[in-house]
């Protein structure tokens, strides 16, 4: 690790790139858009505050987003940009020109069925080749998510990845973000790390809110979503967008089932469903849970009152969306 640097502005060079301009600033970190001399290409640089670069837990993150970006190549996720010898840490990334899912989800409302269909085909593809690599993206939400201006789609931040490869990642690493609440599957909130189901129930999530315009679950506070997302079955969606064809419903509703096993076994599945969901295969009800599912989600109540108090620092410390 190097010498702590010190904070970055529009103007300032950066090992062989010169910043131009600030795209969002964070509690951890700042995110610039930049030129790299030698090309002259524009790119994205991640850059980590300077109080941050001694953060040894944060470090250990950073580089492992680094990592697994370096190793995956698809065109539906962003691509890390190799650089040697730098003078401080950071990430240059692919500069996308576009917007975020969530800033189009926020300013054009629902989106119609076939739109949402065809972000979610492409996600899916993306998470198909991810998952083929042993990554699990773990937070996979519309914040991370960028659509460029054709409408194509970039994936972003494997900031907290399952690298199947590597050294887990732990709950006992603190100072390490969790996730976003909103669409983290239960087996994570009950304190588990996940298999490549996680993203398929946080992209089964996604579209539902892109086609309902809501989530599947209605909660005044975090403590109460947590507890809601352990122990209830989401709401359907025909009961908020009785618009959508059965079919179509029926491929969201087993994509975000509470209990792992009843969801897709996995994003190539589920990637056949979206492509086709009249073919989908009709799984029992999802109000007809076993009671020995049951039990076990109940089981798990200990770990949800754990990590209501660790959520809430990501919840509060992020600040709003």
């Amino acid at each position: 690790m190097s010498a702590i640097g010190h904070p970055l502005a529009p103007g300032d060079a950066l090992d062989g790139f010169d910043v131009r301009t600030v795209l969002s600033r964070g509690g951890m970190g700042s995110v610039f858009k930049a030129q790299e001399r030698t090309t002259g290409r524009t790119v994205v640089l991640k850059v980590p505050h300077p109080h941050m670069e001694c953060d040894v837990v944060f470090f250990s993150r950073f580089e492992r987003e680094e990592k697994i970006g370096l190793r995956l190549r698809h065109p539906s996720i962003a691509a890390v940009l190799p650089v040697s010898d730098k003078s401080r840490p950071y990430l240059a990334m692919e500069y996308v020109e576009g917007t975020s899912l969530y800033q189009s989800m926020m300013t054009e409302g629902r989106f119609s069925v076939d739109r949402a269909l065809a972000i979610g085909r492409q996600v899916c593809e993306a998470l198909v080749y991810m998952h083929s690599q042993k990554v699990v993206h773990r937070d996979l939400k519309p914040e991370n998510i960028l659509l460029d201006d054709e409408g194509r789609v970039r994936i972003i931040d494997f900031g907290i990845a399952l690298d199947f490869d590597s050294r887990r990642l732990t709950w006992g690493r603190l100072s390490s973000r969790l996730g976003t609440p909103e669409y983290m599957a239960p087996e994570r909130i009950r304190g588990r790390r996940g298999d490549d189901r996680v993203d398929v129930y946080a992209l089964g999530f996604i579209l539902y809110e892109m086609i309902a315009g809501v989530t599947p679950y209605e909660a005044p506070t975090l403590s109460d979503l947590l507890k809601a997302k352990t122990d209830r079955d989401p709401r359907p969606l025909s009961d908020v967008a009785p618009d959508v064809t059965p079919a179509v419903a029926e491929v969201i509703m087993r994509a975000i089932a509470v209990d792992p096993h009843d969801r897709y076994a996995s994003a190539e599945e589920m990637l056949a469903a979206l492509k086709d969901p009249t073919s989908a295969p009709v799984p029992r009800p999802h109000a007809r849970r076993s009671a020995k599912a049951i039990d076990h989600l109940r089981a798990g109540s200990v770990w949800l009152v754990v990590f209501v108090t660790l959520a809430a620092l990501v919840w509060f410390g992020a600040g709003a969306r």
